[in-house]
């Protein structure tokens, strides 16, 4: 069953991000009702540990912390890429652009349903699938990341893989930190907050 939910998630998020990509279809309407789903058949079949073996407080303001770091290496990155690299700030624009114009509504519903989704899918569901039959941790958390990465690469922009790169490492080395799903859940939900609130295309823009 678990195996079988892994399966159907990883190929509506392909499918999603190919029309996403293919043809402009929103992330908002297209994406993010996927991961909802993804996360709450995470839940139900995985009943993923939340703090794991670290304390409540303990995963909560590390994943806090590390969202925050994230956020601002993620604008220093595009502040110093976007002007060298037409390509990947053409694709920064795309994504971030629309950020300024994101109402407060869509900042919640992007660190819900899609920053939750995702991780209680893969870190909660995938991540621990993985471990139970690797039987590594740590080899788990590598695999969980690599599938993590391939799926996003449908969306056939430079930014949101690299996102996918950078970020799904951090939030897989947080579940595997931890051995619970609590830590990335805070961490990706505050990047994704924050890159609403603050998006970084001012400092892709030339």
């Amino acid at each position: 069953m678990i195996a079988a939910v892994i399966v159907l998630g990883v190929v509506a998020q392909v499918v999603a991000w190919w029309a996403i990509a293919s043809r402009g279809s929103s992330i908002w309407s297209t994406l993010a009702p996927v991961l909802a789903v993804a996360g709450a058949l995470a839940v139900v079949v995985g009943k993923p540990a939340l703090a794991g073996r670290e304390r409540v407080w303990l995963v909560l303001v590390v994943g806090f912390a590390v969202g925050t770091v994230l956020f601002v290496a993620t604008r220093v990155f595009i502040a110093i890429v976007g002007p060298r690299w037409e390509r990947f700030d053409r694709h920064s624009r795309a994504i971030y652009a629309a950020g300024g114009r994101d109402t407060p509504a869509h900042a919640v519903l992007a660190a819900g349903a899609v920053a939750i989704g995702e991780e209680l899918f893969w870190r909660g569901l995938t991540q621990e699938e993985l471990a139970a039959r690797i039987g590594t941790a740590a080899a788990a958390a590598v695999v969980a990341w690599l599938g993590y990465v391939v799926v996003n690469l449908p969306s056939r922009n430079l930014a949101i893989i690299a996102g996918a790169v950078v970020g799904g490492a951090a939030w897989g080395a947080l579940a595997w930190w931890s051995a619970g799903v609590l830590a990335s859940v805070a961490c990706h939900a505050t990047w994704t907050a924050l890159m609403l609130a603050r998006p970084p295309i001012a400092s892709a823009t030339r």
